[in-house]
Order: C-alpha cells, then sequence, then structure tokens
C-alpha cells in the first residue's frame, strides 16, 4: 500500500521558524554519518585498492579483482552495442548544448586593460586533473555525466576521471559509458560511495589523485567530499534535488502538480514546493498531487517524497512570494506568473530560474544547455551551479613601465611603511637606484 501524498500546507503568516530547512537536524546521526564516512576514507588510505574491492562488495554486492576497477575500452564497446541509436543521438544532442553553451561563457572572461603604463590581462588556465561522480543506485543519470565532464573538456582538463558505482554484477549502466565515451572522458572506475571520494582524493594503486572532485551523491558521498575538502577542492555540497515552484491565477494547476511529481520521484529525500498568491490554485495542487501520486510510475517514491518534503505555502502577495523564495534558496525555482520576468529579476538566490510555463525543471536537465548539477539545501545562497569556471584558475598576468612604477613607488612606501614591510618598498627603490649613482 502506497504512502498518501499529503503535503504540508502553510499560510505564509504562520509559518513555523524553521520551514526553510530540508531537514531536522540530527546531531546523533550526523555525527554517526561523519564517522561511519571517516571510517571508510581511512581503509581506503590504509589499504588502497584492497579496501576498494572490500568495500564494493560490502556496498554494492559486486565481486570485483583490482584489474576490474578500471573500465577496459572493449566495454566501452560492448556498451554501444546495448543502448539503442535513439538515446546516442539524445546524448550527444545535450552535449553539443551545454558545449555551446560553455564556449559562449569562457570567451567572456577574458580580460585586458592597459592604464597609466599597467597591463593587466586576466587569463584561464584548467585544472590539471578533475574527479566527476556519477551517482548509481536507484537510477541511472548519464546526463550527469555529461553535465560534469563536459564543461571539464571545454575548459581544457588534460585528465578527467570518472567513478560510478557497478550494478551487483559487476558493472556499469552502459548508456554512463556511452556518454563517458562521448565526452572524451580519459579514465572511468568502477567505484562508488564514500570510497570513490576517497580515492580521486588520495589515490591508490590502481587510481592517481585528482585536484578537484565534482558531482552530486547521497549523503555518504556528500559527506565524504565535505571531510576531503580539506586536502582537495569540490564544486559544492549537493543534496536531494529541489524544486520550488512560484505561481499564482494564471498557472495551471496539473502543470505544477506534475512539475512536483517529477522532482519527488528521484528519490524520497527530493523536496517539491509551492508558493502562491492563490488560494483556490494551491486547493488545486494539493488534490492533484493526492490523486496523481498514487497512480504514476515510481509512486511510492513520490508519495514518500511528498510526504515528507513536499509544501504549499499561500502569500498574501507577490512580494510574500519573493521574499520566501529568496529565504528558501531552491535549487530550481519555476516562475508561472503574469510577469514572470519582473519575479525573476527579484531573486537573489537560487541555483538555476526558470521563467515561464514552458521552461520546467526536465527542460534544464536535459535541453536547455544549462548545466542541472546545482546548489542545493540553501547553498544557492553562495555557491552558483557548475560551469566550465569551475574547471579553471583565473591568473592575472601584470606588466607595468619604468614610468608608472617610479609614479607609484611614494604611495608604496607610505603602506609598507604603515604595515611594517620596509623591504617591499626597497624592493622597488632598487630598481631605480643604479640611475641615481650616475
Amino acid at each position: 500500500m502506497r504512502t498518501q501524498a499529503q503535503v504540508k500546507v502553510w499560510k505564509a503568516t504562520a509559518l513555523p521558524p524553521d520551514w526553510f530547512r530540508r531537514q531536522t537536524p540530527d546531531e546523533k546521526a550526523s555525527q554517526q554519518l561523519e564517522n561511519d564516512v571517516k571510517d571508510v576514507i581511512s581503509k581506503v588510505l590504509r589499504n588502497g585498492d584492497a579496501a576498494l574491492i572490500e568495500l564494493t562488495k560490502k556496498f554494492d554486492k559486486a565481486r570485483l579483482n583490482v584489474k576490474d576497477l578500471r573500465v577496459k575500452q572493449t566495454e566501452i564497446k560492448e556498451a554501444y552495442q546495448a543502448v539503442s541509436k535513439e538515446q546516442v543521438s539524445a546524448l550527444k544532442l545535450i552535449k553539443d548544448k551545454v558545449k555551446g553553451f560553455e564556449n559562449l561563457l569562457l570567451k567572456q572572461v577574458g580580460t585586458k586593460t592597459s592604464k597609466e603604463g599597467i597591463t593587466v590581462q586576466t587569463v584561464l588556465r584548467p585544472i590539471e586533473s578533475v574527479g566527476c561522480y556519477v551517482p548509481g543506485g536507484q537510477a541511472a543519470y548519464p546526463s550527469t555525466l555529461v553535465m560534469t565532464a563536459t564543461p571539464a573538456k571545454v575548459a581544457g582538463v588534460p585528465r578527467i576521471v570518472v567513478c560510478s558505482p557497478p550494478n551487483a554484477k559487476g558493472t556499469i549502466e552502459p548508456l554512463v559509458l556511452v556518454a563517458a565515451d562521448i565526452c572524451g572522458v580519459n579514465e572511468i572506475y568502477k567505484i562508488g560511495g564514500a570510497q570513490a571520494i576517497a580515492a580521486l582524493a588520495y589515490g591508490t594503486e590502481a587510481v592517481k589523485p585528482v585536484r578537484k572532485i565534482v558531482g552530486p551523491g547521497n549523503k555518504y558521498v556528500t559527506m565524504a567530499k565535505l571531510l576531503v575538502s580539506k586536502d582537495v577542492a569540490i564544486d559544492m555540497p549537493a543534496g536531494p534535488s529541489e524544486v520550488l515552484v512560484l505561481a499564482d491565477e494564471t498557472a495551471s494547476a496539473r502543470v505544477i502538480a506534475l512539475d512536483m511529481i517529477s522532482q519527488a520521484e528521484h528519490s524520497e529525500a527530493s523536496i517539491a514546493g509551492l508558493i502562491t498568491t492563490s488560494k483556490k490554485l494551491a486547493e488545486e495542487v494539493r488534490n492533484r498531487l493526492k490523486r496523481m501520486a498514487a497512480s504514476v510510475d515510481r509512486g511510492e517514491i513520490v508519495s514518500k517524497a511528498l510526504k515528507k518534503h513536499g509544501f504549499i505555502i499561500t502569500c498574501a502577495s507577490i512580494d510574500e512570494v519573493v521574499e520566501l523564495t529568496n529565504v528558501f534558496a531552491p535549487e530550481h525555482a519555476e516562475i508561472m506568473t503574469k510577469s514572470p520576468m519582473e519575479i525573476a529579476d527579484r531573486i537573489t538566490s537560487a541555483g538555476l530560474i526558470l521563467v515561464g510555463s514552458y521552461s520546467p525543471v526536465a527542460l534544464s536537465d536535459y535541453g536547455s544547455g544549462t548545466n542541472h548539477v546545482l546548489p542545493t539545501g540553501g547553498f544557492g545562497h553562495a555557491f552558483s551551479g557548475l560551469s566550465a569556471l569551475d574547471f579553471t584558475r583565473r591568473v592575472n598576468i601584470v606588466e607595468s613601465s619604468k614610468e608608472e612604477l617610479l609614479n607609484l613607488k611614494n604611495y608604496v612606501k607610505v603602506i609598507t611603511d604603515a604595515e611594517n614591510l620596509p623591504n617591499h618598498y626597497k624592493a622597488i627603490e632598487a630598481r631605480f637606484e643604479s640611475e641615481r649613482r650616475m
């Protein structure tokens, strides 16, 4: 019997003070999670490949040898035989759209300016190596591979590594392997969970470490990324997927309900919310969710997600809608109102903003060219979605004329004296001493 898809319904004036929290903090459970992940990381550090084999058997029920950890070229060729031409074409289309968008982004970043004898140029240099984590488990995510590997490729990263958990047979979903091949990934490993993050961060006999780790995952993967972030760069903490719909009386209750259901089908931890100025719309969406969730595919997951993390908030004004949205900082904000772009201009905290009735999350996940690896859990307040910029380092190249250094010399002395760093000034002064001796 399926869980009843009963979402929480609140008035904006009667919201609980912690309504925007994704889950109730459980210090004991959180500490246990951290300890469990630390234990996995320690095992990988101590035992390398042997630990990966042991943990893969324990968590993924797959019996592998060390030589099986890295995906072979023959496995990739076999993967093409297991997928359809339509699937390959769709992956290529998604990759090309993301590639085009990321190329445009990079072209706008480089700058060069010359003023008063000083030339400053900003150039981008790719990170030497990156690890892309692609989740497995309840569903395969070849699109996530495209979203993580393509920006890295556009940025010019010379070594792109993918880790993804194998199934009990010791294989990775064929479409994920095909996506990796299409995107030009250099190495693919059958490793999942916290052990994959440990291998990418610190290396083993089979896996060389990388400079940065990106990609979403479950709570174990997220915790592992946080723990290794003191030693290797990561993109962002990425938790369960989210959508927050902003709507008025002009929006379709059926469309909103389907968008919330589509987000809820990711996992029982997914978050789907509606904030609206229309009490009638709120009630219609609520009723549709109760009816539809019981009969859709993946209905058990959908129903549990909506019951645990689904909500509807009614507001007296659009101003309230905007204010609550910026407090929540959703991963995806869908705006279905009379003047959606005006509201979009006022949203300051969101991973991605989708404007109008024909811009669902499903579009941005697969067809808009934007990246679907986005900040969740409120991290939209400070983080952006993944892009080619995350795989580069900005480097400034500075050149000064002799005349301008001379003009600035005395100003520099004022500050170096104030900070008691006299040798800074002497390093400048020395360049003109020979002239005074002549």
